[in-house]
């Protein structure tokens, strides 16, 4: 049983209270390994399993070293994928939000100028993908002088997709004067030479899954021909009958294919692969999180470090291609605890395939038989009442955090010499308004918005409506959900 809290590692208070606000309690296995060394500032190099926590491993102590005072980035964290970068800015943005922790994102899909605009702001963290991260290093829209933290996620994936080459250039732009901390949840051999040539002495971390956290997952796999992949599907969502599912295919073609098929049966899904506008995929992947839908089909660019609660079914309707697929796919369902189960579809020419998988994940991987006809009868009518019912939407972990917090919008930005220190004087001149009170302030050209922290925001906005910056009366209202 683990009985230390976050309050013992010393960390900050607007630290503490936000991840109080979170639902934080007590720190994962490798958040406890990872957390103390990386506020001493040691070089790390951490497997863990997906799942484990390793997102707030590392967000937490960024987010605790960082100068809230200095306007160029302080951190810059490389991720595979464009989803898995959204999410990890969402969790720094959030563990830092009592603390004015500005993160902002880049990868491609998205315009550069948007970005570019984005990063001429103050802004603590970048998180980007390392094509999109080197681009904006060679057009010099990303200052990279004060840049002391450097987090590599996910780092066998960056190898799986051929992002070395990328992740190597960055790592000889960067001050040399930095911490630099890599997360894997394997450590095949080219991530381990990328340690030894770019780290100083780095303290190799591995955790195994705890008592909180093994067992969890049951996996199982059934050898079917290819043109019966299809029923057999049918046949294991109603006798499983997922709260949340996901479907893995091999392909983009495999993805649509099935997702018509199974929207035609009234399944209600969704689907998400690359050749899919970058708009629509962090759509898809929000509505699933908000469990407007049960089944989600995707292709691998959703098997990376997405973090959607309670999916308590993955079903690889493809094998997938190598063992470290294997288990970052089957690491979305048996989260923080919970349990889960896997299940494989293996044609007869691939059983071989799977046998190997599961030496190299050290993972059991029991052969099932087909669910009885009697059983899928039985239970089909339950099946189908779930597949009726409106789906509950889920409550994110975020919200009680943005319970206090009000946004307010203001029609004035730079073009009117307006800056953040003008809205703090401002503000904290209020009665009954502290700067404690103040949260992160993004300006724009024309117009700023202001984070209002500690349930405060109400009496800001009214008392703004008649008081000036800079001499100035802008027209004031509270944000919209979204900006």
């Amino acid at each position: 049983m683990n009985n230390r809290t976050f309050r013992d590692f010393s960390l900050s208070d607007p630290i503490v209270r936000a991840l109080d606000a979170l639902g934080y309690t007590h720190p994962t296995e490798v958040q406890n390994k990872v957390i103390p060394r990386a506020l001493d500032k040691s070089d790390l190099a951490v497997r863990a399993q997906t799942g484990s926590g390793k997102t707030a491993a590392f967000g937490i102590p960024v987010c605790e070293m960082a100068d809230w005072a200095e306007n160029k980035p302080q951190a810059l964290i490389l991720t595979p994928t464009r989803e898995l970068a959204e999410q990890v800015k969402e969790e720094i943005a959030n563990i830092g939000r009592l603390k004015r922790i500005r993160a902002t994102a880049v990868y491609g899909q998205q315009s550069f100028a948007r970005q570019q605009a984005e990063l001429k702001q103050k802004s603590h963290v970048v998180v980007g993908t390392p094509g999109r991260v080197l681009d904006h290093i060679e057009r010099q829209t990303l200052p990279l002088e004060r840049v002391k933290y450097l987090v590599i996620d996910e780092a066998d994936e960056m190898l799986n997709l051929g992002f070395i080459g990328q992740v190597e250039a960055i790592l000889h732009a960067l001050p040399e004067d930095r911490v630099t901390m890599l997360f894997s949840a394997t450590l095949p051999r080219d991530v381990e030479d990328l340690c030894d040539r770019y780290m100083k002495k780095p303290i190799h971390i591995q955790v195994e899954a705890d008592e909180s956290l093994s067992g969890r997952t049951d996996h199982h796999f059934f050898v079917v021909g290819q043109d019966e992949k299809f029923d057999l599907l049918q046949d294991v969502t109603v006798v499983e009958n997922p709260d949340s599912c996901m479907i893995f295919c091999q392909t983009q073609e495999r993805v649509e294919t099935l997702y018509t098929k199974l929207e035609s049966l009234r399944y209600p899904c969704g689907k998400i692969h690359g050749g899919m506008e970058q708009t629509d995929r962090l759509n898809v992947m929000n509505r699933f999180r908000r469990g407007e839908f049960r089944y989600l089909v995707a292709t691998d660019v959703a098997a990376r470090g997405i973090d959607i609660e309670n999916i308590t079914l993955v079903i690889n309707y493809d094998l997938p291609a190598n063992a470290e697929r294997y288990v970052h796919r089957t690491g979305r369902t048996g989260r923080a605890g919970k349990s889960g189960k896997a299940i494989t579809f293996v044609t007869p020419s691939e059983q071989t395939l799977i046998e190997e998988m599961e030496r190299s994940t050290e993972l059991e991987i029991s052969k099932a038989e087909f669910p009885p006809r009697d059983e899928v009868m039985r239970k089909k009518a339950a099946f189908e009442e779930k597949i009726r019912a409106q789906p509950m939407p889920k409550a994110h972990k975020s919200d009680p955090l943005n319970r206090g917090i009000m946004k307010l919008y203001f029609h004035g930005g730079k073009k009117k010499k307006i800056r953040a220190v003008d809205f703090v004087g401002t503000i904290a001149k209020i009665d009954g308004v502290e700067a404690d009170d103040i949260g992160i302030i993004n300006i724009l050209d024309h117009v700023s918005y202001v984070d209002i922290l500690n349930g405060k925001g109400p009496l800001v906005l009214q008392a703004m409506k008649n008081a000036t910056i800079k001499g100035k009366v802008l027209k004031v209202q509270e944000a919209q959900k979204g900006e």
